[in-house]
């Protein structure tokens, strides 16, 4: 008879050694018909108790779905506000083919969708080539996983070597991005006329030739209530753009409170990164999202495309437009390097890492 979980010392290291040894993934604990989830997935009490919490039944409709069609300095005006209110915001008409968007999840899902064997080649953290596989970037140094496999492909400015990526969604990842850096752009710009500057400005800081895209595949968790899809968090870049199914489970923080994020059918979903908020001196907000474990029998699948500078060794820092007597720095300057640094050294959670960079002495203002 086996020992009861108490009489046996836990090695949780091991555990999580083995599992990633094993190449298998979520989805291949999934596929292996398991009813509870393995130990180092179980979150702490403080993290599950938040999301027992009810959601403001309204919050669905809070964050601001904007027609990219309208004229343009009312759509300027409108995302100037959403990214300064909530950080988040929907976009719609943005003039990507609803064909385009459901080829590129369904690209996404077949590759996460093969036989664990087939993607076990695929499986490895470094990202060298320019393309990995794995559960969690941070699992090896994070306080529990999280139920989600992710596909990471660098797009700019050194893209992955072509054949590296899996050929299931190869095309469609190098499609996706050709219409992200037009896309780009145009949010990029519209964004900068919000805050009074030339629409031109960030793309002359290389801060659309960065690119990565993280695709996150959630399959279903007999224990959702344990565990999380992604912990709580922030982005680190300038700005992020994610399509996603219509599954269902990404929430965002406003005003202390969780919020449902329901996708809008043939959207996308923008949201300002850490970078963005320092560069804009407070005026638009990086805010913290997570996506709880999928109770669904379908997996919920999200590209996230994250747009980031090209130079790693320029300096970066509110930017001088942005300052004035009665305004002034509220951050350092730093490297970009030296920033991503920062990120990839700690856990993800929450605020920290804008936190490291702000002045001493220096108030966030909050709008």
């Amino acid at each position: 008879m086996m020992a009861a979980h108490g009489d046996i010392p836990y090695d949780r290291a091991n555990e999580v050694k083995q599992f990633d040894e094993s190449k298998i993934g979520v989805k291949g604990l999934v596929d292996s018909g398991i009813t509870t989830i393995p130990r180092f997935f179980l979150h702490s009490p403080e993290v599950i108790s938040d999301l027992k919490k009810p959601i403001n039944p309204t919050g669905y409709h809070s964050i601001p779905v904007i027609s990219l069609s309208g004229e343009r300095s009312s759509v300027v005006d409108q995302i100037r506000r959403a990214a300064a209110e909530f950080g988040f915001f929907q976009i719609i008409d943005h003039g990507i083919s609803a064909d385009v968007l459901d080829r590129t999840v369904a690209a996404i899902k077949t590759f996460n969708e093969q036989p664990t064997e087939v993607k076990a080649r695929h499986y490895r953290r470094d990202i060298g080539t320019g393309v990995a596989f794995s559960t969690n970037f941070d699992l090896y140094h994070s306080k529990a996983a999280s139920w989600r496999d992710t596909l990471q492909v660098r797009l700019g400015p050194t893209p992955a070597e072509f054949d590296k990526i899996p050929e299931e969604c190869r095309r469609e990842v190098m499609e996706w991005d050709r219409e992200m850096v037009k896309l780009g752009e145009t949010l990029m710009g519209m964004m900068c006329e919000g805050l009074g500057l030339d629409a031109g400005r960030l793309k002359e800081l290389t801060c659309l030739e960065g690119r990565v895209m993280a695709s996150h595949y959630y399959p279903y968790c007999p224990q959702p209530e344990l565990t999380m899809g992604l912990t709580s968090h922030t982005d680190p870049g300038m700005l992020t753009v994610v399509l996603q199914n219509q599954v269902s489970g990404l929430q965002v923080k406003h005003d202390g409170e969780w919020f449902d994020l329901k996708p809008e059918p043939g959207g996308l979903i923008i949201n300002v990164g850490d970078l963005f908020q320092i560069m804009s001196n407070d005026e638009y907000k990086s805010v913290e999202h997570r996506v709880v474990g999928n109770p669904y029998r379908e997996a919920r699948v999200s590209i996230a495309i994250f747009f980031n500078p090209g130079t790693r060794d320029s300096l970066f820092g509110p930017l001088p437009e942005l300052i004035s007597e009665e305004k002034p720095a509220v951050y350092n300057s730093f490297t970009y390097s030296e920033f991503m640094t920062r990120f990839f050294n700690k856990e993800l959670d929450g605020k920290s890492l804008i936190n490291f960079f702000k002045r001493s002495g220096s108030h966030s203002h909050s709008h």
